[in-house]
């Protein structure tokens, strides 16, 4: 009997989070709650941020950081193209528009040099584009440079926002002054997401962080449709006969996340440094398996790492088959696995819209034509772990040249 494929990712619940869920569900009060404020606050206090607002999606995080920040119509952002769609999508929701620049060759991710070079080239144009931030996306987990990206945020006066859609729990050390503080409290905000294959989840959530007051109140008014009070205020409170009674102050977006979602997150944060430290393990493994090839390329560790994912680069002029056949390889083995990312400048809507070619941006183009990632995932476990492990060998050792 064939050996059951082993998933890309799957989400480990506990019994502690079912019954924390079901408690919500009996209680009949499902959409945002009182969960959502205990979720907040103790995310917040995790993090160091002084605030955090719950929210359905990290796109919905980021969208609402941009917005409240004031991007709108013909403004640019500087971000990647190695990234999920949501990081520039957002930028045409406010009709602005991603400003891409390459990557570094090691991490996958932003290369500061090359924001900077954009910036100064922007200026040096008889017609400057209106650049008002720099979005940076901490790929699989490991911190960009933000020592090098906040000196450029401080010296051209743009704004930071960090898509830390990969990067829970990461502590970033300052070269500066050696203090260490979370991915997501470094920049303006952070938008953080607690999808299905996340380092903790909600099935879909996400959450904004943010240290300015007034961030925090346009970012809570505009998440509910631009009403002064959500329904847990209004139901909740003793306004009595007149609780229905609420204003619109703006035209806002439906990015609620709900009560029982939020009872899910709170019981999954607190085991974030627990699965954190699973996915560590896994990610020495690979590396103890991997790192002694010369066909396979192994990730950065970094100081700090949520390993969301573990991307190998295979070496072609190694190898007889190319990334793809070697993804099928795995597959033929039970091994389901994946890539991260077909950069966006490749994408058809990005394409057609802005004229990029596919060699726009080369280390970008080089990785994604490199990338495996591989299952690594709270509760994989050494026994179905070794069975990757054993898949990737042997494809490597099967088409290695000269083999």
């Amino acid at each position: 009997m064939a050996k059951k494929a082993i998933p890309f990712s799957s989400p480990k619940i506990g019994l502690r989070e079912i019954a924390a869920v079901g408690k919500v569900l009996k209680s009949g009060w499902l959409t945002t709650g009182g969960e959502n404020r205990l979720f907040e606050e103790e995310f917040a206090l995790k993090t160091g941020a002084r605030h955090a607002l719950s929210v359905n999606s990290a796109t919905s995080a980021l969208h609402l950081i941009l917005e409240a920040l004031g991007i709108g119509l013909d403004d640019w952002v500087i971000t990647t193209p190695y990234t999920f769609t949501a990081s520039a999508e957002i930028l045409r929701y406010l009709g602005a528009h991603p400003l891409f620049v390459d990557i570094e060759g090691k991490t996958g991710n932003i290369d500061p040099d090359e924001i900077e070079r954009a910036i100064r080239e922007n200026l040096n144009s008889p017609m400057p584009r209106s650049i008002k931030a720099i979005l940076p996306v901490h790929l699989a987990g490991i911190a960009c440079d933000m020592d090098r990206i906040m000196e450029i945020s401080r010296k051209y006066d743009i704004p930071v926002i960090e898509d830390c859609a990969h990067a829970f729990p990461v502590l970033y050390r300052s070269r500066s002054d050696m203090t260490l503080r979370y991915l997501g409290t470094i920049g303006e905000g952070g938008a953080f997401s607690f999808y299905a294959n996340k380092t903790i989840t909600t099935g879909e959530g996400g959450m904004v962080t943010v240290n300015r007051d007034d961030l925090r109140d346009r970012i809570s008014l505009m998440r509910l449709h631009g009403i002064d009070r959500d329904v847990w205020n209004r139901y909740s409170s003793s306004a009595g006969h007149l609780s229905w009674q609420y204003d619109i102050k703006a035209p806002g977006y439906k990015y609620n996340l709900t009560n029982f979602q939020a009872a899910l997150g709170r019981g999954q944060l607190k085991r974030a440094e627990k699965f954190k430290a699973d996915r560590s393990a896994q990610a020495r493994r690979y590396e103890e398996a991997f790192g002694p090839l010369d066909t396979i390329e192994t990730p950065p560790f970094g100081e700090d790492h949520a390993w969301h994912i573990y991307m190998i680069r295979i070496v072609p002029e190694k190898l007889s088959l190319g990334r793809d056949e070697f993804l099928k390889a795995l597959f033929d083995r039970g091994i389901n696995c994946s890539v991260h990312y077909r950069p966006l400048h490749m994408m058809s809507y990005y394409r057609d819209t802005y004229g990029f070619r596919n060699d726009d941006f080369p280390r970008a183009l080089d990785l994604y034509g490199r990338t495996i990632s591989l299952p690594l995932y709270a509760g994989l476990g050494r026994k179905r772990q070794k069975r990757v492990i054993k898949a990737v060998l042997e494809v490597s050792r099967q088409f290695r040249c000269g083999e």
